[in-house]
């Protein structure tokens, strides 16, 4: 969703979904033949779950759908304690709050989603036997949950991740011009023991945002009367929390009018103890060779992509990656070896094939 306008995008999906969830067992009522065609053979194609959290059976069922689990919408809600509610306007459900609120947009052919702003093009929402699932990855990448998945047995049961002793609060940059919109939203902290570190993190997130906003303005400033209405969204989302290690994506969407607006993606890891930001080489010092395996592996995935445009040789920055559980996440920019249409190439490696044996990523940043 981020490659389009997404005002473009909400006046060309209809939606496929009725107006809002029936509280009371969430269930959504399909109002095309595309979507009760789709229940039909959903029924034949999955097989359920059974939904724990802390070792209790939540009264709500999962799906093994595409390989994956997908938990119900209704169980966030109901067993989770999320807050849920209905835009009928926009078509658009919001599940949470703070810093892990969920916005699940209703469109002919997808249903999207995004976390503080942040567009999750490699996630969508499903209506499963008019229902509203989404997969369970969400909640674990980045809601600030686990989950211990057996599929001999068919259970899932969810539990809480242990996060750092901070508060994470969105703050916004917001001019509601009806032609140019600006809406950015980013993260600062608070807690830290060290005030230095702290205001440090914060500095470096809040740069980013405000920089963005200059340049938007000055692109305003330049805008012909007659040019189609522009666009500006920014958000974040919070990929890793624990260790003493904040680890985060950002997205600076711009639509000028063209045939597709740009996005401008940063990913920041720091380390809470002093509020340095992180490089690769930070994480992997335990491996002396990870320049030369990392580049080996990222040039073998890269040039199979099929949008691939040549020219990599190695990493030529160590900044554009961030942490999930267990894992390193290499991205790359929009059009920097590959075609538009692929978006950010994005390759997870664990941290257990980059690292000798035994060897934490974090040891020698505690």
């Amino acid at each position: 969703m981020n490659y389009i306008s997404k005002q473009q995008a909400r006046k060309w999906g209809a939606g496929i979904l009725a107006a809002g969830i029936l509280l009371s067992g969430g269930l959504l009522p399909a109002e095309t033949s595309q979507a009760a065609a789709s229940t039909a053979q959903s029924k034949t194609a999955n097989s359920q779950v059974v939904l724990k959290v802390n070792g209790k059976i939540a009264q709500q069922t999962g799906i093994v759908r595409e390989g994956k689990v997908w938990v119900p919408v209704t169980f966030m809600r109901d067993a989770l304690g999320m807050p849920l509610t209905y835009d009928k306007a926009e078509k658009t459900y919001t599940i949470g709050k703070g810093t892990t609120q969920v916005k699940l947009s209703v469109y002919d052919y997808e249903i999207s989603i995004s976390v503080n702003d942040f567009y999750m093009s490699e996630y969508a929402a499903k209506s499963i036997n008019n229902r509203l699932f989404v997969p369970f990855d969400l909640l674990s990448d980045f809601l600030g949950y686990k989950g211990d998945w057996s599929a001999a047995t068919g259970r899932l049961n969810v539990v809480s991740k242990p996060q750092n002793a901070i508060t994470i609060k969105t703050e916004s940059i917001i001019n509601d011009r009806k032609d140019a919109p600006i809406k950015l939203n980013y993260p600062q902290i608070s807690g830290l023991a060290n005030e230095e570190a702290q205001q440090k993190i914060n500095n470096t997130i809040k740069q980013i945002f405000t920089q963005f906003a200059a340049d938007a303005e000055k692109e305003i400033a330049d805008k012909i009367e007659n040019d189609r209405p522009y666009e500006f969204d920014g958000g974040y989302v919070i990929t890793y929390n624990q260790d003493g290690i904040l680890s985060l994506i950002t997205d600076q969407y711009s639509y000028l009018g063209g045939a597709h607006g740009s996005t401008d993606r940063n990913a920041l890891t720091f380390s809470l103890k002093d509020g340095k930001r992180l490089l690769i080489g930070d994480l992997l010092k335990a491996n002396p060779n990870y320049k030369k395996e990392l580049n080996a592996k990222l040039s073998k995935l890269i040039k199979a992509e099929g949008g691939y445009l040549g020219g990599f040789t190695g990493l030529n920055t160590e900044k554009n990656f961030y942490v999930k559980d267990g894992k390193l996440v290499v991205f790359f920019q929009l059009y920097e070896y590959t075609t538009y249409v692929t978006g950010f190439p994005t390759y997870e490696f664990t941290f257990k094939e980059l690292l000798p044996d035994g060897s934490s990523p974090f040891a020698a940043l505690k």
